[in-house]
C-alpha cells in the first residue's frame, strides 16, 4: 500500500535536527514507495534542500510567510493546517519536541484526527503501521495502530535510526505561500541561551549530576568528562532547585526526556521523577556513594564511591583511550 507521508522539518543553528532526519527514515519505512514530502518554515530554507533530499524527501515544501520567521503557536498551526490540506497526506510525522508537542494536538483537533504521541518505535506489518510508545513514566510500553482515518504521530528524538544517505537523489522543491491571520502573540525579541555544547535532547552521551555534586564547582568535573566523550551535561531537579545549574539542563518527568546511548548519573539518588526522563537510555552508569540508592535499580553498571574521586579517574582513562595511538 503506497502512502503519502508529510514531515514537519525543524532546524537548529543552521542544521536539520536529527529528529527530522529520524522522521524521514520512518517515512521511508511506511511510505512503501509512496511520496515523502518535507515541509520547512524558514526564510533561508533552500540551504537544507540537499540534506532533506538525500535523507528521503521526494519533494520539499518551502513555506513562505514573514509571520513564520519566529515561532508562534497560532502562526505554525494555521500554516501547517494549510499545508496538510494542500498535500493531503496519509501519514504525518512531527518531532516530539517543544514545537511538535505544542502544535500537534492543536492541528489534530482542528482537523478532527487522532494523535499518537511520543513514539519510540515504528513497524510495518502487512497494511498496518504499529507505533510503540512509553506509558506510566516509562515503566511499560503500548503498541498502537490507527484503524480509521489519517495517521498522525510525533516521534521522540534519538530513538529511531537515521536512514542511509542517497547521494544520487535529485532535489525537488515547491514554494508554497500561506495566509496567517489573528495571531494573538507578538514576539518582540528572542533571547537564545547558548550552552556551548551538544544539544541535550539529541546527545548520544549525557553526564548528569544531582544533589551529590554539591555545587556549581562539581559540575566542572561532569563537563570535563562530557567533553572527552563528546557528550552533553544534564541534571536532576534537585540539582537545579539547589542552583547548581540552570533548569534548561533538567532531566525528568518535569524536564527533558532523553534516550542517549550512554547515560552517566553522578550523585543522583534515583527518584522516580528523574528516572522517568532517562530510564530508556541504552546504557546507564550510576555513580553514588550510597549502595542502597534507587538509581542502581535501573543502572546497567554501578560504581559505589565518591564521585569526586571516581570522575577524575574515569575522565583520565577515557582520555587515554581517546588519544591512544595505534
Amino acid at each position: 500500500m503506497n502512502r503519502k507521508v508529510l514531515i514537519l522539518v525543524e532546524t537548529r543553528e543552521g542544521k536539520v535536527r536529527n529528529v527530522s532526519l529520524e522522521s524521514l527514515s520512518a517515512a521511508k519505512q511506511v511510505a512503501n514507495d509512496g511520496e515523502i514530502i518535507a515541509a520547512i518554515f524558514e526564510a533561508d530554507s533552500e540551504q537544507y534542500l540537499t540534506t532533506l533530499t538525500q535523507h528521503g524527501a521526494d519533494n520539499i515544501y518551502l513555506i513562505k510567510n514573514e509571520q513564520l520567521q519566529t515561532f508562534t503557536t497560532d502562526g505554525y498551526v494555521q500554516a501547517f493546517c494549510q499545508v496538510i490540506k494542500e498535500v493531503k497526506p496519509d501519514v504525518i510525522f512531527l518531532g516530539h519536541t517543544a514545537i511538535g508537542k505544542d502544535i500537534a494536538p492543536r492541528v489534530a483537533t482542528r482537523l478532527g484526527w487522532g494523535l499518537i504521541s511520543d513514539v519510540t518505535h515504528v513497524a510495518v506489518e502487512g497494511n498496518d503501521i504499529l507505533f510503540t510508545r512509553p506509558i506510566y513514566a516509562g515503566k511499560a510500553f503500548e503498541v498502537k495502530k490507527v484503524v480509521e482515518g489519517k495517521i498522525f504521530a510525533t516521534i521522540r528524538p534519538n530513538n529511531l535510526p537515521i536512514g542511509e544517505i542517497d547521494f544520487e537523489k535529485t532535489v525537488k522543491s515547491t514554494d508554497y505561500s500561506v495566509e496567517i491571520q489573528d495571531i494573538r502573540t507578538t514576539v518582540k525579541e528572542v533571547i537564545r541561551k547558548s550552552t556551548g555544547g551538544v544539544d541535550l535532547s539529541e546527545a548520544n552521551v549525557i553526564v548528569s549530576g544531582g544533589r551529590g555534586v554539591k555545587g556549581e564547582e562539581g559540575f566542572i568535573l561532569l563537563k570535563e568528562l562530557a567533553d572527552v566523550l563528546g557528550g552533553a551535561i544534564g541534571a536532576s531537579r534537585g540539582a537545579c532547585d539547589a542552583d547548581y545549574c540552570d533548569y534548561s539542563l533538567q532531566i525528568g518527568q518535569t524536564g527533558k526526556v532523553v534516550t542517549p546511548d550512554l547515560y552517566i548519573a553522578c550523585g543522583i539518588s534515583g527518584a522516580i521523577q528523574h528516572v522517568a526522563g532517562m530510564s530508556n537510555s541504552k546504557v546507564i552508569v550510576a555513580i553514588n556513594k550510597d549502595p542502597e540508592a534507587p538509581i542502581f535499580q535501573v543502572a546497567d553498571y554501578g560504581i559505589v564511591g565518591d564521585l569526586f574521586e571516581v570522575l577524575p579517574l574515569l575522565t583520565e582513562e577515557f582520555k587515554k583511550l581517546k588519544y591512544a595511538t595505534v
